[in-house]
């Protein structure tokens, strides 16, 4: 029984050592390993955040009326360019009784004024002419004459400021039943006509529509906007995570997705100071103005991404940023750089700005320099080389 379990302890030994031999074989038959290396290169690193929103005027106005009605007639279409003053609309209006009513009750009022005047002019006159008499004859002084003739000339003036008021009136009476009146013109209120020079973007309303006028109680029906597509700026939204590291007169790089490999270049000019809540995250509102869009026609509504630059540099010395170890100590940046085969060398670097994929290097290194790439064997799969 003795002799037996030395057998299978020898036995056992014979063929750990038989298995150790085999791997060191086995190791020996394979490849060296062999880390490939590359070189810095000139690069221009461009370090940036990304808004979401869309492209819009700069300036749209909304043409509305002055009076209320029915819309008979519309001269223009969405997409046409108009100058200030051309003729937009035609309105139709739709008296309202109790306005009428009082409309005519108002010149009654102003035609038995002006009765009432005339009446009292006579007496004037006839007190007139017979203090003159008089006067002439010596008869009266000349501060009595006076009196009178004061008030001769008053009537005469009551008479007239009637005959003002009942004009008046007749015109209000008409310009509340048809929207317009003799001696108006061009500014009959009936006409809808362009304040601005731009181009249509929306005519919300069509013929046999009904719209109210403007006024202190009420914004009006708008009959058509207009913007000058020219003055284009951009509007989105940016992540509270991001609003941190931009300001006011950043440039932006504007792509439109209906445009393609085009990109617009805008400047900064509105960051909100208040945040709003969608989707569980704060955003804020941002707005840069469009330059050097002549040639181009952007239109309004279009979705757009706009670039923020944070930093900048051009043509600088940069290398791959999965080149860069760090000590576990310091935790400086440093490169190893190639001294012979397969001989490295431990170098410090500089860093600076970083695009995610290239790092700008300051010092350190130079372009001649081949530095290992420390993450990456050549003819080892990354398994193996992890295990």
């Amino acid at each position: 029984m003795k002799r037996t379990k030395t057998i299978i302890v020898l036995t056992l030994i014979v063929l750990v050592f038989g298995a150790a031999l085999y791997y060191l074989w086995q190791k020996n038959q394979q490849d060296p390993v062999t880390y490939t290396t590359e070189t810095a290169s000139e690069e221009t690193i461009t370090v940036k955040t990304v808004a979401t929103g869309s492209i819009l005027p700069k300036d749209e106005v909304l043409i509305k009326s002055n009076i209320s009605g029915v819309v008979e007639e519309i001269f223009v279409e969405a997409g046409e360019y108009v100058k200030a003053g051309d003729l937009i609309a035609q309105i139709r209006v739709i008296p309202n009784v109790s306005s009428l009513t009082n409309a005519k009750g108002t010149i009654a009022i102003n035609q038995t004024a002006l009765q009432t005047a005339n009446i009292n002019l006579q007496t004037q006159q006839t007190s007139y002419d017979r203090q003159k008499a008089l006067f002439d004859k010596g008869v009266i002084s000349a501060n009595d004459f006076e009196a009178i003739e004061n008030s001769y000339l008053q009537a005469k003036q009551s008479v007239e400021q009637a005959k003002i008021n009942v004009n008046t009136a007749k015109q209000n009476y008409d310009i509340v039943k048809t929207g317009t009146t003799s001696g108006l013109g061009n500014i009959a209120q009936t006409q809808v006509r362009a304040t601005v020079s731009g181009m249509v973007l929306d005519v919300p309303v069509k013929e046999g529509n009904q719209v109210i006028e403007a006024n202190n109680f009420n914004e009006g029906t708008s009959i058509v906007s207009l913007a000058d597509v020219k003055k284009m700026i951009f509007e989105g939204k940016i992540d509270e995570s991001e609003v941190g590291k931009i300001k006011e007169g950043l440039p932006l790089e504007i792509t439109v997705g209906a445009i393609e490999d085009k990109k617009f270049d805008a400047v900064l000019d509105y960051i909100a100071p208040k945040g709003v809540a969608e989707n569980g995250a704060i955003q804020f509102e941002i707005k840069g103005t469009l330059q050097k869009i002549d040639s181009t026609f952007i239109r309004a509504g279009l979705s757009a991404n706009a670039s923020i630059i944070l930093d900048k540099v051009e043509k600088v010395l940069a290398i791959k940023e999965a080149l860069v170890q760090y000590d576990s100590e310091t935790k400086k940046p440093f490169v190893e750089i190639q001294k012979g085969d397969q001989e490295f060398e431990k170098k410090d670097v500089e860093l600076g700005i970083s695009d995610g994929i290239f790092v700008e290097v300051k010092s350190g290194i130079t372009k001649e320099d081949k530095i290992k790439v420390w993450n990456q064997v050549q003819g080892v799969p990354k398994y193996a080389q992890e295990n």
